[in-house]
């Protein structure tokens, strides 16, 4: 509560209202500290930066790009950014619930996604950065390495693995767009009728199928939701290599998500295990890479 209080009070829209008159609700995050802040002038997130996120997170492009976002009726209103830490307040976004796995069950919430991420794709502004996903992975094995921190058994076989989709992906020039690039199911808000996606921490342009298929693996989704989740973006029968694409970012985010989950073990963020969550991912990978489907869409992707 006090580190909120202290965040809000260089916030100019708090100048003058009197700190009794706020509250300051915890909120859940894995890498942040985020409050629901209830005021006289307003209901709000406050988000907080974690600790070391600055070494990967380029601020001033989160800020360019979650005010985009908000322009475009996706993200919450912005009110407040601060580079230099990361501090954001956003707008609450009312008679909205934060859905996880089990909130997408429901096949409505998932088109609603489809929509949301329709509506972000071809906003009609560009995002600043340009999110390359192997050049993310070569990031963070950088770090990694600087950091000397150890990497799941495994990984190395797996990645070599993953020369094959780098290669087939790289056949064409794909239709890059403003994306999210990190839909965590908790970063949806739904209203029943409409879904915001908040977070642009790690957004960027990018081949818009990876926004699809990385929610495809946050939120756990089957064949079925796979589906309804590609019907509402493309308002038909997805073209077969966007379905390759799909389906090989499903993959690739386990293996890039793997060795995030590394960073946060080897930077001693306590939100959670994180090294199990890394072997988690990597394992995942392997699964979906092993299955026998993957060689077709691979194939998809390969003839374009």
């Amino acid at each position: 509560m006090d580190e909120a209080l202290t965040a809000l009070a260089r916030i100019p829209l708090f100048d003058g209202v009197d700190r009794a008159t706020i509250t300051a609700e915890r909120l859940g995050g894995l890498t942040n500290r985020n409050y629901k802040i209830a005021s006289p002038v307003g209901t709000f997130v406050l988000r907080l930066a974690g600790e070391g996120t600055s070494a990967y997170i380029d601020r001033a492009v989160e800020e360019h790009n979650a005010r985009v976002a908000a322009e475009a009726g996706v993200n919450a209103e912005v009110i407040y950014f601060d580079v230099a830490d990361g501090t954001m307040l956003c707008r609450y976004v009312e008679n909205s619930v934060t859905l996880d796995a089990a909130g997408f069950k429901d096949l409505g919430a998932v088109a609603r996604a489809g929509e949301a991420f329709r509506r972000l794709h071809d906003c009609g502004r560009p995002f600043e950065s340009r999110f390359e996903l192997f050049a993310k992975i070569d990031e963070y094995l950088g770090l990694i390495e600087k950091l000397g921190a150890p990497i799941p058994e495994g990984y190395a076989e797996v990645q070599r693995e993953a020369e094959a989709v780098r290669a087939a992906l790289g056949r064409h020039d794909l239709p890059f767009r403003p994306c999210h690039c990190d839909p965590l199911a908790e970063n949806f808000l739904d209203t029943g009728a409409r879904i915001h996606i908040i977070d642009y921490e790690y957004s960027g342009t990018n081949d818009p199928m990876w926004d699809l298929g990385d929610l495809s693996v946050e939120a756990g989704f089957d064949d079925e939701r796979d589906r309804v989740l590609m019907a509402a973006y493309f308002g038909a029968e997805p073209p077969a290599f966007a379905l390759g694409r799909m389906v090989m970012y499903k993959a690739m985010c386990d293996l890039l998500w793997t060795l995030w989950g590394v960073l946060q073990h080897a930077n001693d963020n306590p939100a959670e295990d994180f090294w199990a969550y890394a072997v988690g991912r990597l394992d995942r990978c392997r699964r979906l890479m092993a299955s026998a489907a993957f060689p077709r869409h691979l194939d998809a992707v390969r003839r374009g």
